[in-house]
């Protein structure tokens, strides 16, 4: 490990030195990768850097207490030893995980879906809070929601809504969100005070671009129709609304948010793109998980992940048996504990499974 840490960190003294260069900074494409590459490997040396201060002044204290003979002295060694002694661990721990490899989607923007399941009314009004405890959590990172399409239900929920999240880093922070939502409180419309189960399901794309998928233009089929629902003089008297159909794998997206058929056709080819390249990303996993017997954050949306009971006060993420007692606040937005307890739930796994395919 120490050895590619020493090669890391000779690479990010050549990028610094060339990012000085007049060669690189009077060229943009090239100043760009050049930044973007220091930038990726400014953690781990900076995280190395701590490790080797660290490491040195244990070697120090050692010294002073094999040299010193003032008890006071002794004393003021042995305590900075135990200080660093206790820190350094940690600090190996943390670079094993900034060496683990990365994600290749973490920073890519995010397409978020999320359906009503099983519970008729009562999942889609829960499908709208989902949507907006999620928005909620965008604006506290800065990232930007648009919505691409949404199907209203006759209660003043969403039976279904998609969305493109801008940001940095989204996926990495959202990717632990897919699978099936559960929720148990008593709906406004029960009268015996019951509480009823229904659930939701979240799909987190990473968006896909160009170069990520092919698609030809003979494959598809574009389809027009007039828009429904709100929307103002334009529904149901012009074509804007798209649908298009992936033929080789029957995908179908529609969009009709926007009164432009250009601005739909644009936002559904997202989609469309989106869910293709997950296909076969899903189709790469599998193939490595048949290999390993085993596969860190497949993201199985079969499987439930998660249950928000009202009654309790309760959200438990059922993967990593995580509980928080504060509900309200999460269905606020505030998700940054669940999402940390995650990302550091699955870096473990990982970090476990590089110690078993070492050893």
């Amino acid at each position: 490990m120490f050895e590619r840490l020493d090669q890391i960190e000779k690479k990010y003294e050549e990028l610094t030195q060339a990012l000085a260069s007049p060669d690189i900074v009077n060229d943009s494409a090239k100043y760009q990768k050049t930044a973007k590459a220091h930038s990726e490997i400014t953690p781990v040396v900076e995280k190395y850097r701590e490790y080797k201060d660290l490491t040195r002044g244990i070697a120090d204290s050692r010294a002073m207490l094999a040299d010193e003979k003032d008890p006071d002295m002794r004393a003021y060694a042995q305590e900075e030893l135990d200080k660093l002694e206790a820190r350094v661990g940690g600090v190996e721990e943390e670079l094993k995980v900034l060496l683990l490899p990365k994600d290749p989607n973490d920073e890519k923007d995010v397409i978020l879906e999320i359906r009503a399941g099983t519970g008729g009314d009562e999942a889609t009004l829960f499908v709208a809070e989902m949507f907006r405890m999620y928005t909620r959590y965008a604006e506290t990172q800065g990232w930007k929601v648009e919505v691409l399409s949404t199907s209203e239900s006759g209660v003043g929920g969403l039976k279904e809504v998609i969305a493109i999240i801008e940001g940095k880093r989204v996926f990495s922070q959202l990717k632990y969100e897919s699978g099936v939502h559960r929720v148990q409180r008593v709906p406004a419309t029960e009268q015996q005070g019951r509480v009823h189960t229904s659930a939701v399901t979240v799909a987190v794309l990473p968006e896909a671009e160009d170069v990520d998928v092919k698609i030809e233009a003979k494959d598809l089929r574009i389809d027009t129709f007039c828009s429904s629902g709100p929307g103002g003089q334009s529904v149901n008297t012009t074509y804007s609304a798209v649908r298009i159909t992936h033929i080789p794998t029957n995908t179908v997206v529609s969009c009709q948010d926007e009164k432009s058929q250009i601005k739909n056709r644009e936002k559904a080819m997202r989609v469309l793109r989106s869910r293709l390249y997950e296909v076969e990303m899903q189709k790469q996993q599998d193939a490595l998980a048949k290999e390993r017997k085993a596969m860190v954050g497949s993201g199985d949306r079969s499987e439930k992940i998660r249950t928000y009971n009202f009654p309790q006060n309760r959200m438990t993420d059922h993967r990593i048996g995580l509980t928080i007692h504060q509900l309200a606040e999460i269905m606020d937005g505030k998700l940054q504990p669940v999402v940390d307890a995650l990302i550091t739930h699955y870096q473990a796994e990982k970090l476990k499974q590089e110690t078993t395919t070492v050893a």
